[in-house]
Protein backbone atom coordinates (compact mmCIF):
# COMPACT_ATOMS: atom_id res chain seq x y z
CA UNK A 1 0.00 0.00 0.00
CA UNK A 2 1.27 3.49 -1.00
CA UNK A 3 1.99 5.80 2.20
CA UNK A 4 0.15 9.02 1.77
CA UNK A 5 2.02 12.04 3.41
CA UNK A 6 -0.24 14.93 4.49
CA UNK A 7 0.34 18.20 6.64
CA UNK A 8 -0.73 18.10 10.66
CA UNK A 9 -4.16 20.36 9.89
CA UNK A 10 -6.25 21.32 13.17
CA UNK A 11 -9.04 19.99 13.64
CA UNK A 12 -12.12 21.39 12.21
CA UNK A 13 -13.97 24.61 14.97
CA UNK A 14 -16.92 26.38 14.82
CA UNK A 15 -17.08 30.23 14.50
CA UNK A 16 -19.92 32.86 14.70
CA UNK A 17 -17.35 35.42 13.93
CA UNK A 18 -16.52 36.22 10.51
CA UNK A 19 -13.34 37.42 10.50
CA UNK A 20 -11.80 34.71 12.61
CA UNK A 21 -13.29 32.26 10.20
CA UNK A 22 -11.28 33.93 7.14
CA UNK A 23 -7.99 34.19 9.35
CA UNK A 24 -8.30 30.34 10.04
CA UNK A 25 -9.02 29.19 6.25
CA UNK A 26 -5.92 31.19 5.26
CA UNK A 27 -3.96 29.61 7.85
CA UNK A 28 -5.25 25.97 6.87
CA UNK A 29 -4.66 27.20 2.91
CA UNK A 30 -1.35 28.35 3.63
CA UNK A 31 -0.38 25.13 5.66
CA UNK A 32 -1.53 23.13 3.16
CA UNK A 33 0.03 24.87 -0.01
CA UNK A 34 3.74 25.49 2.06
CA UNK A 35 3.66 21.92 2.21
CA UNK A 36 3.04 20.60 -1.19
CA UNK A 37 5.98 23.40 -2.11
CA UNK A 38 8.18 21.91 -0.08
CA UNK A 39 7.89 18.63 -0.72
CA UNK A 40 7.57 19.07 -4.71
CA UNK A 41 10.96 20.86 -3.89
CA UNK A 42 12.18 18.04 -2.32
CA UNK A 43 11.18 15.64 -4.75
CA UNK A 44 12.56 17.58 -7.97
CA UNK A 45 15.99 17.76 -5.94
CA UNK A 46 15.95 14.29 -4.91
CA UNK A 47 14.06 12.48 -7.35
CA UNK A 48 11.13 10.27 -6.51
CA UNK A 49 9.43 9.70 -3.41
CA UNK A 50 8.43 6.25 -1.44
CA UNK A 51 5.40 7.53 -1.47
CA UNK A 52 2.60 9.73 -2.20
CA UNK A 53 2.28 13.74 -0.48
CA UNK A 54 -1.11 15.37 -0.40
CA UNK A 55 -2.76 18.31 1.07
CA UNK A 56 -6.93 19.42 0.94
CA UNK A 57 -8.58 22.54 0.23
CA UNK A 58 -9.84 24.48 3.64
CA UNK A 59 -13.42 23.97 3.43
CA UNK A 60 -16.70 25.99 4.54
CA UNK A 61 -19.27 23.70 6.25
CA UNK A 62 -22.78 25.33 8.09
CA UNK A 63 -25.89 23.18 9.08
CA UNK A 64 -29.23 24.25 9.32
CA UNK A 65 -32.24 22.34 10.63
CA UNK A 66 -35.29 25.24 9.98
CA UNK A 67 -36.87 26.54 7.11
CA UNK A 68 -37.02 30.07 8.33
CA UNK A 69 -37.59 32.89 6.53
CA UNK A 70 -34.90 35.27 6.38
CA UNK A 71 -35.44 39.35 4.52
CA UNK A 72 -37.26 37.73 1.29
CA UNK A 73 -35.67 40.71 -0.62
CA UNK A 74 -31.99 38.94 -0.57
CA UNK A 75 -30.92 37.16 -3.72
CA UNK A 76 -28.42 35.64 -1.61
CA UNK A 77 -26.75 35.12 1.76
CA UNK A 78 -28.79 32.35 2.84
CA UNK A 79 -29.26 28.44 1.97
CA UNK A 80 -32.95 27.75 0.81
CA UNK A 81 -33.00 24.85 2.61
CA UNK A 82 -32.44 22.57 6.20
CA UNK A 83 -29.14 20.30 6.24
CA UNK A 84 -25.97 20.53 5.28
CA UNK A 85 -23.96 23.06 3.03
CA UNK A 86 -20.63 22.97 2.39
CA UNK A 87 -17.85 24.66 -0.02
CA UNK A 88 -13.96 24.05 -0.73
CA UNK A 89 -11.80 27.05 -1.02
CA UNK A 90 -8.69 28.38 -2.66
CA UNK A 91 -6.91 31.10 -2.23
CA UNK A 92 -8.23 33.17 0.97
CA UNK A 93 -6.22 35.90 1.18
CA UNK A 94 -7.31 37.06 -2.44
CA UNK A 95 -11.01 36.69 -1.78
CA UNK A 96 -11.28 37.64 1.77
CA UNK A 97 -12.89 40.72 1.85
CA UNK A 98 -15.72 38.94 -0.55
CA UNK A 99 -15.61 35.62 2.24
CA UNK A 100 -15.48 37.93 5.18
CA UNK A 101 -19.16 39.31 3.89
CA UNK A 102 -20.57 36.04 2.24
CA UNK A 103 -19.88 33.96 5.80
CA UNK A 104 -20.75 37.30 8.15
CA UNK A 105 -24.35 36.74 6.03
CA UNK A 106 -24.40 33.44 6.51
CA UNK A 107 -24.05 33.61 10.63
CA UNK A 108 -26.20 36.36 10.98
CA UNK A 109 -28.90 35.01 8.68
CA UNK A 110 -29.48 31.69 9.83
CA UNK A 111 -28.16 32.11 13.35
CA UNK A 112 -25.77 29.33 13.52
CA UNK A 113 -21.87 29.24 13.23
CA UNK A 114 -19.84 27.84 10.61
CA UNK A 115 -17.48 25.22 10.59
CA UNK A 116 -13.82 25.56 9.03
CA UNK A 117 -11.44 22.89 8.94
CA UNK A 118 -9.88 20.30 5.98
CA UNK A 119 -12.20 19.41 3.24
CA UNK A 120 -11.39 15.82 1.71
CA UNK A 121 -10.76 17.35 -1.70
CA UNK A 122 -6.85 17.59 -2.33
CA UNK A 123 -5.06 20.18 -3.99
CA UNK A 124 -3.35 19.87 -7.05
CA UNK A 125 0.59 20.37 -6.77
CA UNK A 126 0.01 22.71 -10.20
CA UNK A 127 -2.54 24.72 -8.42
CA UNK A 128 -0.35 24.58 -4.72
CA UNK A 129 3.03 26.37 -6.62
CA UNK A 130 1.29 28.81 -9.17
CA UNK A 131 1.84 31.56 -6.45
CA UNK A 132 5.82 30.64 -5.96
CA UNK A 133 7.83 32.52 -8.80
CA UNK A 134 10.26 30.38 -8.19
CA UNK A 135 8.47 27.10 -8.52
CA UNK A 136 7.65 25.37 -11.83
CA UNK A 137 5.86 22.39 -12.44
CA UNK A 138 7.51 20.47 -15.51
CA UNK A 139 5.98 19.06 -18.47
CA UNK A 140 5.15 15.47 -18.03
CA UNK A 141 7.75 13.48 -17.92
CA UNK A 142 10.43 16.24 -17.87
CA UNK A 143 11.03 15.20 -14.04
CA UNK A 144 12.58 11.99 -14.27
CA UNK A 145 9.28 10.29 -12.83
CA UNK A 146 5.78 10.33 -12.79
CA UNK A 147 4.61 13.48 -11.30
CA UNK A 148 1.10 11.99 -11.04
CA UNK A 149 2.46 8.93 -8.45
CA UNK A 150 3.54 11.16 -6.20
CA UNK A 151 1.32 14.64 -6.26
CA UNK A 152 -2.10 15.03 -6.76
CA UNK A 153 -2.85 16.67 -10.66
CA UNK A 154 -5.72 18.72 -11.67
CA UNK A 155 -8.79 16.51 -12.02
CA UNK A 156 -11.00 18.09 -15.28
CA UNK A 157 -13.88 15.24 -14.20
CA UNK A 158 -14.57 16.98 -11.21
CA UNK A 159 -13.75 20.65 -12.35
CA UNK A 160 -16.94 22.12 -14.07
CA UNK A 161 -19.79 24.06 -13.71
CA UNK A 162 -22.49 22.02 -12.75
CA UNK A 163 -23.35 23.87 -10.25
CA UNK A 164 -23.99 26.99 -11.90
CA UNK A 165 -25.36 25.18 -14.60
CA UNK A 166 -27.81 23.37 -11.86
CA UNK A 167 -26.71 19.76 -13.12
CA UNK A 168 -24.94 18.96 -10.03
CA UNK A 169 -25.82 16.12 -7.87
CA UNK A 170 -24.85 16.09 -4.16
CA UNK A 171 -23.08 13.85 -2.25
CA UNK A 172 -23.42 12.54 0.87
CA UNK A 173 -26.59 15.43 1.31
CA UNK A 174 -24.61 18.20 1.35
CA UNK A 175 -25.19 21.28 -0.95
CA UNK A 176 -23.55 23.37 -2.14
CA UNK A 177 -22.69 27.35 -0.92
CA UNK A 178 -20.96 28.67 -3.67
CA UNK A 179 -21.01 28.46 -7.21
CA UNK A 180 -17.55 27.69 -7.52
CA UNK A 181 -15.44 24.74 -6.15
CA UNK A 182 -12.49 25.65 -5.36
CA UNK A 183 -10.39 23.36 -7.92
CA UNK A 184 -12.80 25.41 -10.92
CA UNK A 185 -11.53 28.68 -9.00
CA UNK A 186 -7.66 27.56 -9.27
CA UNK A 187 -8.03 26.43 -12.66
CA UNK A 188 -9.73 30.13 -13.78
CA UNK A 189 -7.08 31.94 -12.29
CA UNK A 190 -4.52 30.25 -13.91
CA UNK A 191 -6.43 31.01 -17.27
CA UNK A 192 -6.90 34.59 -16.32
CA UNK A 193 -3.20 34.79 -16.41
CA UNK A 194 -2.46 33.37 -19.37
CA UNK A 195 -5.17 35.15 -20.77
CA UNK A 196 -5.11 38.73 -19.66
CA UNK A 197 -1.14 39.11 -18.77
CA UNK A 198 -2.40 40.59 -15.24
CA UNK A 199 -2.71 38.78 -12.04
CA UNK A 200 -6.02 38.24 -10.58
CA UNK A 201 -5.34 40.57 -7.77
CA UNK A 202 -5.66 43.45 -9.81
CA UNK A 203 -9.16 42.37 -11.41
CA UNK A 204 -11.98 45.22 -9.96
CA UNK A 205 -15.63 44.70 -9.23
CA UNK A 206 -16.67 46.67 -12.28
CA UNK A 207 -15.69 45.01 -15.75
CA UNK A 208 -15.93 46.55 -19.04
CA UNK A 209 -15.28 44.56 -22.23
CA UNK A 210 -14.82 45.86 -26.05
CA UNK A 211 -13.97 44.15 -28.56
CA UNK A 212 -11.52 46.90 -30.22
CA UNK A 213 -7.83 47.79 -29.16
CA UNK A 214 -9.26 51.11 -29.92
CA UNK A 215 -10.74 51.73 -26.62
CA UNK A 216 -7.62 51.05 -24.44
CA UNK A 217 -5.39 54.16 -25.29
CA UNK A 218 -8.58 56.27 -23.87
CA UNK A 219 -8.95 54.18 -21.26
CA UNK A 220 -4.84 54.51 -20.23
CA UNK A 221 -6.10 58.68 -20.68
CA UNK A 222 -8.95 58.79 -18.13
CA UNK A 223 -6.85 56.55 -15.81
CA UNK A 224 -4.25 59.04 -15.80
CA UNK A 225 -6.34 61.89 -15.00
CA UNK A 226 -7.77 60.29 -12.28
CA UNK A 227 -4.85 59.34 -11.09
CA UNK A 228 -3.91 63.36 -11.48
CA UNK A 229 -6.72 63.84 -9.48
CA UNK A 230 -6.76 63.76 -5.34
CA UNK A 231 -10.03 63.57 -4.76
CA UNK A 232 -11.33 60.65 -7.89
CA UNK A 233 -10.48 57.87 -5.37
CA UNK A 234 -8.35 55.79 -7.94
CA UNK A 235 -5.13 54.91 -6.63
CA UNK A 236 -3.38 52.96 -9.54
CA UNK A 237 -3.40 52.02 -13.19
CA UNK A 238 -2.40 48.59 -13.85
CA UNK A 239 -1.34 47.56 -17.45
CA UNK A 240 0.00 44.26 -19.68
CA UNK A 241 2.24 42.65 -17.84
CA UNK A 242 1.31 43.90 -14.53
CA UNK A 243 2.89 47.17 -14.72
CA UNK A 244 1.59 49.01 -12.37
CA UNK A 245 1.88 52.90 -12.26
CA UNK A 246 0.50 55.54 -9.26
CA UNK A 247 1.82 58.81 -11.02
CA UNK A 248 -0.07 59.98 -14.12
CA UNK A 249 3.21 61.18 -15.70
CA UNK A 250 4.87 57.71 -15.00
CA UNK A 251 5.84 56.38 -18.47
CA UNK A 252 4.46 52.61 -19.67
CA UNK A 253 7.00 50.45 -22.23
CA UNK A 254 4.71 48.83 -24.29
CA UNK A 255 4.86 45.33 -24.52
CA UNK A 256 6.74 43.21 -26.58
CA UNK A 257 3.67 41.38 -27.44
CA UNK A 258 0.21 41.86 -26.46
CA UNK A 259 -1.81 38.79 -24.44
CA UNK A 260 -4.72 37.27 -25.79
CA UNK A 261 -7.30 39.69 -24.26
CA UNK A 262 -5.30 42.59 -23.10
CA UNK A 263 -6.39 44.13 -20.05
CA UNK A 264 -6.26 46.83 -17.64
CA UNK A 265 -7.20 48.06 -14.53
CA UNK A 266 -8.04 51.02 -12.78
CA UNK A 267 -7.86 50.08 -9.24
CA UNK A 268 -9.86 51.75 -5.68
CA UNK A 269 -8.58 50.50 -2.39
CA UNK A 270 -11.68 48.43 -1.92
CA UNK A 271 -11.45 46.93 -5.44
CA UNK A 272 -14.62 48.84 -6.54
CA UNK A 273 -12.97 49.85 -9.85
CA UNK A 274 -12.80 49.38 -13.19
CA UNK A 275 -10.93 46.93 -15.16
CA UNK A 276 -11.24 46.85 -19.41
CA UNK A 277 -10.85 43.85 -21.32
CA UNK A 278 -10.36 43.70 -25.00
CA UNK A 279 -11.73 40.49 -25.56
CA UNK A 280 -11.52 40.66 -29.60
CA UNK A 281 -13.52 39.74 -31.98
CA UNK A 282 -16.03 36.79 -31.69
CA UNK A 283 -18.56 34.98 -29.29
CA UNK A 284 -15.67 32.17 -28.37
CA UNK A 285 -13.55 34.77 -26.92
CA UNK A 286 -16.22 36.48 -25.02
CA UNK A 287 -16.99 33.22 -23.55
CA UNK A 288 -13.72 32.40 -22.41
CA UNK A 289 -13.20 35.47 -20.47
CA UNK A 290 -16.73 35.59 -19.09
CA UNK A 291 -16.03 31.87 -17.76
CA UNK A 292 -12.81 33.21 -16.25
CA UNK A 293 -13.65 36.09 -14.74
CA UNK A 294 -16.53 34.97 -13.08
CA UNK A 295 -15.09 33.10 -10.96
CA UNK A 296 -13.90 36.68 -8.77
CA UNK A 297 -17.26 37.55 -8.30
CA UNK A 298 -17.26 40.91 -9.85
CA UNK A 299 -20.50 43.23 -8.81
CA UNK A 300 -21.49 43.97 -12.95
CA UNK A 301 -19.71 43.48 -16.22
CA UNK A 302 -20.88 45.65 -19.58
CA UNK A 303 -20.08 45.37 -22.87
CA UNK A 304 -19.20 48.82 -24.79
CA UNK A 305 -18.13 47.58 -28.53
CA UNK A 306 -19.06 48.24 -31.91
CA UNK A 307 -22.66 46.58 -33.47
CA UNK A 308 -23.65 46.48 -37.14
CA UNK A 309 -27.24 48.81 -37.54
CA UNK A 310 -29.68 47.12 -38.60
CA UNK A 311 -32.32 50.19 -39.07
CA UNK A 312 -31.76 53.02 -42.25
CA UNK A 313 -32.95 55.28 -39.66
CA UNK A 314 -29.64 54.62 -37.38
CA UNK A 315 -26.53 56.66 -38.09
CA UNK A 316 -22.90 55.91 -37.76
CA UNK A 317 -21.94 56.95 -34.38
CA UNK A 318 -25.78 56.16 -32.94
CA UNK A 319 -25.76 54.19 -29.63
CA UNK A 320 -28.13 51.10 -29.03
CA UNK A 321 -28.90 50.21 -25.32
CA UNK A 322 -29.82 46.28 -25.41
CA UNK A 323 -33.21 44.76 -23.80
CA UNK A 324 -33.09 41.53 -25.57
CA UNK A 325 -31.01 39.65 -26.97
CA UNK A 326 -31.08 36.93 -30.44
CA UNK A 327 -28.75 34.48 -29.49
CA UNK A 328 -27.08 32.96 -32.46
CA UNK A 329 -23.65 32.58 -31.14
CA UNK A 330 -24.08 29.32 -30.14
CA UNK A 331 -21.01 28.82 -27.69
CA UNK A 332 -23.51 28.59 -24.59
CA UNK A 333 -26.07 26.11 -25.74
CA UNK A 334 -24.86 23.49 -24.29
CA UNK A 335 -24.48 25.16 -21.36
CA UNK A 336 -27.92 27.91 -21.50
CA UNK A 337 -30.12 26.33 -23.77
CA UNK A 338 -31.10 28.95 -26.45
CA UNK A 339 -35.09 28.75 -25.18
CA UNK A 340 -33.91 30.03 -21.64
CA UNK A 341 -34.39 34.39 -21.64
CA UNK A 342 -31.73 36.95 -21.07
CA UNK A 343 -33.53 39.54 -19.07
CA UNK A 344 -32.85 43.00 -18.98
CA UNK A 345 -32.17 44.18 -15.89
CA UNK A 346 -33.47 47.39 -14.89
CA UNK A 347 -31.11 48.74 -12.53
CA UNK A 348 -27.93 48.54 -15.35
CA UNK A 349 -30.41 49.61 -17.80
CA UNK A 350 -31.46 52.85 -15.89
CA UNK A 351 -27.16 53.47 -15.11
CA UNK A 352 -26.47 53.53 -19.11
CA UNK A 353 -29.58 55.62 -19.81
CA UNK A 354 -28.82 58.46 -17.71
CA UNK A 355 -24.79 58.19 -18.71
CA UNK A 356 -25.26 58.57 -21.91
CA UNK A 357 -27.76 61.38 -20.84
CA UNK A 358 -25.08 62.89 -18.80
CA UNK A 359 -22.17 62.28 -21.28
CA UNK A 360 -24.16 63.60 -24.75
CA UNK A 361 -25.84 65.94 -22.41
CA UNK A 362 -29.08 65.13 -24.28
CA UNK A 363 -32.39 63.54 -22.19
CA UNK A 364 -36.28 62.73 -22.83
CA UNK A 365 -36.86 62.73 -26.54
CA UNK A 366 -34.31 64.30 -28.16
CA UNK A 367 -32.29 61.34 -26.70
CA UNK A 368 -34.13 59.08 -29.21
CA UNK A 369 -32.28 60.80 -32.05
CA UNK A 370 -28.61 58.97 -31.26
CA UNK A 371 -29.86 56.08 -29.20
CA UNK A 372 -32.17 53.55 -29.83
CA UNK A 373 -33.33 50.44 -27.35
CA UNK A 374 -34.07 47.21 -28.77
CA UNK A 375 -32.91 43.82 -29.59
CA UNK A 376 -29.38 42.52 -30.36
CA UNK A 377 -28.36 40.12 -32.26
CA UNK A 378 -25.09 37.90 -32.01
CA UNK A 379 -23.89 35.88 -34.10
CA UNK A 380 -20.75 33.55 -35.04
CA UNK A 381 -19.98 34.43 -38.58
CA UNK A 382 -18.68 37.67 -39.05
CA UNK A 383 -18.72 37.34 -42.63
CA UNK A 384 -22.58 36.74 -42.47
CA UNK A 385 -23.38 39.33 -44.99
CA UNK A 386 -21.56 37.15 -47.96
CA UNK A 387 -24.19 34.51 -47.63
CA UNK A 388 -27.68 34.42 -49.19
CA UNK A 389 -29.13 37.05 -47.06
CA UNK A 390 -32.90 35.95 -46.73
CA UNK A 391 -32.62 33.48 -44.11
CA UNK A 392 -30.58 35.73 -41.77
CA UNK A 393 -32.50 39.24 -42.65
CA UNK A 394 -35.91 37.35 -42.19
CA UNK A 395 -34.78 36.17 -38.96
CA UNK A 396 -33.31 39.89 -37.97
CA UNK A 397 -36.40 41.62 -38.67
CA UNK A 398 -39.10 39.42 -37.28
CA UNK A 399 -37.24 39.44 -33.95
CA UNK A 400 -36.99 43.38 -33.97
CA UNK A 401 -33.40 43.38 -34.00
CA UNK A 402 -31.54 46.92 -34.23
CA UNK A 403 -27.86 45.88 -34.08
CA UNK A 404 -25.93 42.95 -34.74
CA UNK A 405 -22.40 42.12 -32.86
CA UNK A 406 -20.53 38.70 -32.53
CA UNK A 407 -19.99 39.44 -28.30
CA UNK A 408 -22.86 40.94 -26.66
CA UNK A 409 -25.29 37.84 -26.29
CA UNK A 410 -22.77 36.01 -25.43
CA UNK A 411 -21.58 38.35 -22.48
CA UNK A 412 -24.89 39.01 -21.16
CA UNK A 413 -25.97 35.20 -21.19
CA UNK A 414 -22.75 34.46 -19.32
CA UNK A 415 -23.86 36.57 -17.01
CA UNK A 416 -27.27 35.30 -16.66
CA UNK A 417 -25.92 31.83 -15.94
CA UNK A 418 -23.11 33.09 -13.52
CA UNK A 419 -25.63 35.48 -11.82
CA UNK A 420 -23.14 38.56 -12.28
CA UNK A 421 -25.33 41.33 -13.70
CA UNK A 422 -24.91 42.55 -17.04
CA UNK A 423 -25.46 45.25 -19.64
CA UNK A 424 -24.75 45.85 -23.08
CA UNK A 425 -24.38 49.79 -24.75
CA UNK A 426 -23.25 49.49 -28.44
CA UNK A 427 -22.28 51.78 -30.64
CA UNK A 428 -22.94 51.89 -34.74
CA UNK A 429 -19.96 51.54 -37.00
CA UNK A 430 -21.49 50.21 -39.98
CA UNK A 431 -24.84 49.70 -41.84
CA UNK A 432 -24.46 46.51 -44.17
CA UNK A 433 -28.14 45.91 -45.17
CA UNK A 434 -28.35 49.65 -46.42
CA UNK A 435 -24.98 50.20 -48.63
CA UNK A 436 -22.09 51.82 -45.48
CA UNK A 437 -19.89 48.92 -45.00
CA UNK A 438 -16.98 49.27 -42.54
CA UNK A 439 -13.88 50.52 -44.54
CA UNK A 440 -10.84 52.01 -43.84
CA UNK A 441 -11.41 55.83 -44.54
CA UNK A 442 -14.92 55.24 -42.54
CA UNK A 443 -13.49 53.47 -39.63
CA UNK A 444 -10.63 56.06 -38.87
CA UNK A 445 -13.18 59.12 -39.15
CA UNK A 446 -15.56 57.29 -36.90
CA UNK A 447 -12.76 56.11 -34.31
CA UNK A 448 -11.50 59.47 -33.90
CA UNK A 449 -15.17 61.16 -32.89
CA UNK A 450 -16.65 58.29 -31.19
CA UNK A 451 -14.49 56.13 -28.91
CA UNK A 452 -13.96 58.56 -26.00
CA UNK A 453 -17.49 59.39 -25.62
CA UNK A 454 -18.79 55.83 -25.62
CA UNK A 455 -16.04 54.84 -23.25
CA UNK A 456 -17.09 57.75 -20.87
CA UNK A 457 -20.58 56.52 -20.94
CA UNK A 458 -19.06 52.86 -19.89
CA UNK A 459 -17.23 54.14 -17.20
CA UNK A 460 -19.85 56.66 -15.95
CA UNK A 461 -22.36 53.98 -15.57
CA UNK A 462 -20.10 51.55 -13.61
CA UNK A 463 -19.36 54.28 -11.04
CA UNK A 464 -23.12 55.00 -10.89
CA UNK A 465 -23.40 50.97 -10.47
CA UNK A 466 -20.59 51.70 -8.16
CA UNK A 467 -22.70 53.54 -5.94
CA UNK A 468 -25.59 51.28 -5.63
CA UNK A 469 -26.54 48.66 -2.21
CA UNK A 470 -25.20 45.10 -3.07
CA UNK A 471 -28.37 43.92 -1.97
CA UNK A 472 -30.20 45.61 -4.73
CA UNK A 473 -27.36 45.88 -7.89
CA UNK A 474 -27.15 41.63 -6.93
CA UNK A 475 -30.85 40.84 -8.80
CA UNK A 476 -32.97 38.09 -7.76
CA UNK A 477 -33.97 37.59 -11.56
CA UNK A 478 -30.20 35.97 -11.60
CA UNK A 479 -31.13 33.20 -8.57
CA UNK A 480 -32.83 30.08 -9.19
CA UNK A 481 -35.06 28.06 -7.29
CA UNK A 482 -32.43 26.31 -4.63
CA UNK A 483 -29.96 28.83 -4.80
CA UNK A 484 -26.47 28.94 -3.33
CA UNK A 485 -25.98 31.53 -0.10
CA UNK A 486 -22.76 33.13 -1.85
CA UNK A 487 -23.00 35.34 -4.64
Amino acid sequence: MTTIKTPNAPEPERFTDADAAVARLEELYEQATDFLCQKFSETMANGAPKGRYRAFYPEIRIATSSYAQVDSRLSYGHVSNPGSHATTVTRPDLFRAYLTQQIALLIRNHGQPVTIGPSTTPIPVHFAVANNPDLVVPQEGAAGFTLRDAFDVPDLSTTNDDIVNGTNSEEDDTGPLSLFTAQRVDYSLARLAHYTATAAEHFQNHVLFTNYQFYVSEFEAYARAQLADPDSGYTSFVSTGNVEITDAETEIEAPLKLPQMPTYHLKREDGSGITLVNIGVGPSNAKTATDHIAVLRPHAWLMVGHCAGLRNTQALGDFVLAHAYLREDHVLDDDLPVWVPIPALAEIQIALEQAVAEITELSGYDLKRIMRTGTVATIDNRNWELRDQSGPVQRLSQSRAIALDMESATIAANGYRFRVPYGTLLCVSDKPLHGELKLPGMASAFYTTQVSRHLRIGIRAMEALRGMPLERLHSRKLRSFDETAFL
